[in-house]
């Protein structure tokens, strides 16, 4: 009897249709949210499946992103190196294998028998370094050998080939090295831009993993690295070349302790030139001719290279620390009369002047119980505002901060940012020291308005005397214009920032056509070049022990004075002469740096009548200024110190400003405890 056949009655049709729509549904969310894995996170599971698996991994390394200058020259770069890697595994394969690469490694690379066979022992392996920071022109004829001679004699070379690495370099050795700075093992920037700009150059390492299939063929995957960014200085190479160059002749004709040369744009505060005599090269940091200059033969010492190699590591770390710090940023000093430019400024800026004041100078003046004179004993008579700045008068300039008051003073001494850190993007900078207005007694008050018992940093005093010519604008400086990728895309520009206005446009033109007599008719007539136009001032300040005969000389100028473009500050520490106080080596420093860079800069001259280098009336000196003794416990005890800490990079320049400035805040006691005060005439 035959069976019934069973109908596909509705209710089933529609139940299989219900179960087919509903799979499809779950197949299509399964591949939605499988996409969706891939996209979020795919990366993160393709490395957990490669981590289950047996392989090798090797890290790829980024480049570290060139520094340039402003106009795209190369300043610090990476270069690509190669490590020499062999697979003795995959050379160990056969004899004949083993016979034609240890060949082809002893006639390419001069390996011997005993290196190669000692590398092979750990017949297991996969990666085996054996040379390091190889050039492409080393390898190139291996690389030649196994390309064209793939098919007959390198066929059986195996195991061999080449790992890439970065090695930084500086182009031009030591130029601008404090502004550069270097870097150490693993991309760790030290100092200067480098240090500052770590994190922005430095990018991300790439990695490359290798595992064996089942056929034990190698497969790879490969994460590209990324590289770090390009970082366009504001310096200007060759203003920086025409710097060192000009201090690099004067201490080769005179000699100093230091000479500090510090090159900004007033209407930017962009640090166009910074170089301090010290340099060293970049490309050997840690070499002896780094810290020669630190030490002088000697019969007890010996020679200069028996005496550092008799050093500790300690020691010599010291000495490196020394080398590597940046004057400019990093050190505190007495700025003598160059303070006197924001002492008349505040004043004008706020009413206490008018501009056409007169005072008289006797040659001293009574403050409190004390009598401080002039660093002209004789007096310079009835002078005006303008006169007080061209010649440099203390007295007059003591009138002038008792006028203000220590109210007024202190409040302009905090608008033109003394002892406060600038912020430019360098590490390890200092804060100087100051007194609080609550400790400007008379004394102090008297003694500051010329820059005596006070610290400053260069980058404080350049960055205060850019707002004072450029219309009261106060830029924050800066070393760094822009950050950009490899391919030359911007991401970030830095902007000039003006923080604040110190002065009014009126005050400053004032400030600027007496700064132009200072030059023109006053203590820097040395300064003068032929067919420009050049405003700036002096500045004397005896060092501590006072009456030792030592000083650090000073001249800030800008040009032209119609359009100030340039501003150009030098310090030298202890110059080699016999008379240090009357020299005016900071000023004839300043000319030949001058002359030389405004052509450069195609900035045209426009004082035709202005046809040589003038005679200074009166060379600036530092003279004792207290009459009789001050009981140095007074003037502690009224010091107030502000001070602010910053950290440097680890073995480079940081310091607490404390230790920075210490000696010249207390170069009130010094002076005022008689030992010839570090009056200053300039």
């Amino acid at each position: 009897m035959a069976k019934k056949r069973k109908k596909f009655l509705a209710r089933m049709q529609a139940k299989l249709f219900f179960v087919t729509v509903a799979f499809t549904v779950l197949f299509i969310a399964l591949i939605v949210r499988i996409l969706y894995i891939n996209e979020k996170d795919g990366k993160r599971y393709e490395k957990i499946v490669l981590a289950q698996q047996s392989y090798d991994s090797i890290e790829i390394p980024f480049r570290r992103g060139d520094i340039l200058d402003r106009n795209g020259t190369q300043l610090a770069t990476s270069e690509k190196v190669y490590n020499l890697i062999i697979e003795p595994k995959n050379i160990l394969q056969s004899d004949k294998i083993k016979e034609a690469t240890t060949a082809a490694l002893k006639k390419y690379f001069s390996l011997t028998d005993d290196q190669i066979n000692e590398a092979l022992k750990d017949s297991g392996s996969l990666y085996k370094k054996m040379l390091k920071k190889l050039t492409y022109d080393q390898i190139k004829d291996f690389k030649d050998f196994t390309t064209e001679h793939a098919k007959d004699e390198a066929k059986d070379v195996r195991g061999v080939w080449f790992e890439d690495e970065y090695e930084r370099y500086y182009p031009y050795d030591s130029l601008a090295c404090h502004a550069i700075g270097f870097t150490v093992s693993g991309n760790v920037g030290q100092g200067g831009i480098e240090g500052y700009y770590n994190d922005e150059l430095n990018g991300t390492n790439g990695r490359e993993y290798g595992y064996l299939t089942q056929d034990m063929t190698l497969e790879r995957t490969t994460k590209p690295p990324i590289n770090g960014y390009n970082v366009v200085s504001t310096i200007d190479a060759n203003a920086q070349n025409i710097v060192e160059k000009k201090i690099n002749a004067f201490m080769k004709e005179t000699g100093a302790k230091n000479v500090s040369v510090l090159v900004m744009d007033p209407n930017t505060a962009e640090v166009i030139a910074m170089a301090n005599s010290n340099s060293y090269n970049l490309n050997e940091p840690y070499e002896d001719s780094a810290i020669a200059y630190q030490f002088e033969a000697n019969d007890e010492g010996g020679s200069v290279e028996n005496q550092i190699k008799a050093l500790s590591e300690e020691e010599r770390l010291d000495h490196l620390n020394q080398a590597w710090r940046n004057f400019i940023i990093s050190d505190g000093f007495e700025p003598g009369s160059t303070y006197k430019t924001f002492t008349i400024a505040g004043a004008m800026e706020d009413g206490v002047l008018k501009g056409d004041e007169t005072f008289f100078c006797g040659g001293q003046l009574d403050v409190a119980d004390w009598t401080i004179k002039c660093h002209n004993h004789q007096g310079h008579g009835q002078v005006s505002v303008e006169n007080a700045l061209t010649q440099s008068c203390n007295v007059a300039l003591m009138q002038i901060a008792q006028a203000e008051g220590r109210k007024t003073f202190a409040k302009y001494q905090d608008e033109f940012g003394f002892g406060n850190i600038t912020h430019v993007d360098l590490s390890g900078e200092a804060s100087g020291l100051v007194y609080s207005e609550d400790k400007l007694n008379p004394v102090e008050l008297a003694t500051s308005s010329f820059g005596q018992g006070l610290t400053v940093t260069m980058m404080q005093i350049g960055t205060a005397f850019c707002s004072v010519i450029n219309g009261g604008n106060y830029y924050e400086p800066h070393l760094v214009k822009q950050i950009v990728d490899e391919n030359g895309g911007v991401i970030n520009n830095i902007e000039p920032t003006i923080l604040r206005k110190t002065v009014s446009p009126e005050t400053s033109a004032f400030m600027c056509k007496a700064l132009e007599e200072v030059v023109s008719n006053g203590t820097a007539r040395k300064a003068q070049v032929e067919g420009y136009t050049i405003g700036g001032k002096t500045g004397t300040a005896e060092k501590l022990p006072r009456g030792n005969g030592k000083y650090l000389l000073s001249f800030i100028g800008f040009a032209p004075v119609e359009n100030p473009q340039v501003v150009v500050y030098v310090t030298v520490d202890e110059p080699h002469v016999e008379d240090q106080a009357s020299s005016g080596l900071g000023t004839i420093i300043a000319h030949s740096v001058f002359e030389e860079l405004l052509p450069y800069m195609n900035i045209y001259q426009t004082n035709a009548e202005n046809k040589s280098v003038g005679e200074d009336v009166g060379d600036e000196t530092a003279t004792p200024i207290f009459e009789g003794a001050v009981p140095s416990e007074q003037l502690s005890e009224d010091l107030n110190i502000t001070t602010e800490t910053t950290e440097g990079t680890e073995g480079t320049e940081g310091e607490t400003t404390t230790e920075a400035g210490e000696e010249g805040a207390a170069g009130n006691e010094g002076g005022a405890e008689g030992e010839t005060g570090a009056g200053d005439g300039g």
